[in-house]
């Protein structure tokens, strides 16, 4: 990854034999920080334009002291002279001067070596790297429980929203029902231009990509998939359950229609790309797909790449969460608030301290199953292409048969739908099991009324 030559580390400006010398208690907290991009440059900007702000509520400096990047010069240029530099990510993490190691390289490969080496070094650990958690947390944070050394996350799922220490904190009281929300800025962008402007997927996709809210390739985003990584933390917080990644339903907004946009809206709902965790006595509901939300429900005026969490329970009712999911600085703003706490941390006992994942390790449920998507039980909305408006009746009574909730069936209006694409019944159901939903649309699809595939989206009502 790093293919610069090794270069010995050089001294920074100021002394680490000084500070080495001082208490623990009052001496900076050391960082050594791997990687000096977005994320990493955002850090260190930020960390010395507030450095006394945040001395003050860390109750000490904190200050890097050693760089790892791929092109030195540049690093240079972000640093400057007082920072130590290197092309070895392993250096950093070894390094017998840095107290704590920030990853903001990205990647899930060489990234867990780089931490699970800091940690075994008795380093603690802060990344944003919401991958390699969703990948590999399970083994991360038992190393650090091992070795007795914090790894804080906080900029993993939401950026400038600090929802992890409002799990794992502010709502320790509470059972926890459910997390959902907007945690995808990339998605939420498009889809609030495709309702906004009626644009098309792949023109709002465009705009995306052209104001720097999209990679050159989204694909990560547009599946579901950085969605699904940060639900499945917020599950393990929320649940006091083992990260369970490969269990998640997820699904993107790869394949939505403009017109599902236009007849959501005609019906008095919004689609998000929500990212859900719900508590059932059966087991746990994870999942990302796009939905349908009340347009007078709170995150139905999440738009643009804002992002925006609720969190049911079962004694502070809902709260809400919002801010934005992307950024440079908004990242560091996380990171820095997580190396806050780790400079607190001197002289206090590991087993005192807040649990990685919100419950110590003896009360994580290991065998809390994750429920697969046939179980879960939803509102949903179909979209049934006809050959005439007169089919309206046929398609109610063919869902009723079918055993099928069905609370509304209306034609869609004129105004919704673009030339040529003949008349579209739509059916909102009360709450049904996915299966039956799915065996239902797949009987609907041979009956002679209907003209063309069958769209079937989940209807989120989130009771707030």
């Amino acid at each position: 990854m790093y293919r610069d030559p090794v270069q010995s580390l050089q001294p920074a400006q100021h002394s680490i034999a000084t500070t080495m010398a001082m208490p623990a208690a009052t001496r900076p907290l050391r960082v050594g920080m791997i990687g000096i991009g977005t994320v990493g440059a955002g850090t260190f900007r930020v960390l010395a334009r507030n450095q006394d702000v945040v001395a003050a509520r860390a109750g000490r400096g904190i200050e890097v002291v050693v760089v790892a990047a791929r092109n030195l010069a540049r690093a240079a240029g972000v640093v400057g002279t007082g920072v130590a530099l290197t092309n070895d990510p392993m250096q950093v993490a070894t390094h017998p001067d840095v107290d704590v190691v920030v990853e903001a390289a990205g990647g899930t490969g060489p990234a867990r070596e780089w931490l699970l080496a800091a940690m075994a070094a008795g380093k603690h650990v802060v990344t944003a790297n919401k991958a390699l958690l969703a990948v590999h947390g399970n083994e991360l944070f038992a190393a650090a429980r091992q070795h007795g050394v914090a790894l804080a996350y906080e900029g993993a799922v939401a950026v400038s929203i600090p929802i992890i220490k409002a799990l794992r904190e502010g709502l320790t009281a509470n059972r926890i029902e459910w997390v959902a929300g907007i945690i995808n800025g990339t998605t939420n962008f498009i889809l609030s231009k495709m309702r906004d402007e009626g644009l098309g997927f792949a023109q709002a996709l465009e705009q995306a990509q052209a104001l720097g809210y999209a990679e050159a390739d989204p694909a990560f985003d547009i599946e579901g998939v950085d969605a699904a990584h940060k639900i499945t933390l917020l599950a393990a917080n929320a649940f006091g359950m083992p990260v369970r990644f490969a269990d998640a339903q997820v699904e993107g907004i790869t394949a939505l229609q403009g017109l599902d946009v236009a007849c959501a809206e005609q019906l008095g709902y919004r689609i998000k790309l929500l990212g859900v965790a719900r508590k059932r006595s059966d087991g746990v509901e994870l999942r990302v797909q796009p939905a349908l939300v009340p347009a007078t429900h709170l995150l139905a005026h999440v738009n643009g790449s804002m992002n925006g969490i609720m969190v049911k329970g079962d004694a502070a009712g809902v709260t809400m969460y919002y801010g934005a999911g992307a950024g440079s600085e908004q990242t560091a703003s996380a990171v820095i608030a997580d190396l806050v706490d780790v400079a607190r941390l001197d002289g206090t006992n590991a087993a005192q301290r807040v649990p990685h994942l919100g419950f110590h390790a003896h009360a994580v449920d290991e065998h809390l199953a994750v429920l697969p998507g046939a179980a879960v039980h939803t509102r949903h909305y179909l979209r049934v292409p006809v050959h005439l408006a007169q089919d309206i009746g046929a398609v109610g009574a063919w869902l009723a048969a079918q055993q099928v909730p069905v609370a509304q069936v209306v034609l869609a209006a004129d105004k919704a739908l673009p030339p040529g694409s003949g008349a579209q019944v739509l059916v909102l159901t009360d709450a049904v099991a996915q299966a039956t939903v799915d065996l239902a649309v797949h009987a609907l699809a041979a009956h002679p009324a209907v003209a063309g595939p069958v769209i079937s989206l989940r209807v989120e009502m989130l009771d707030a």
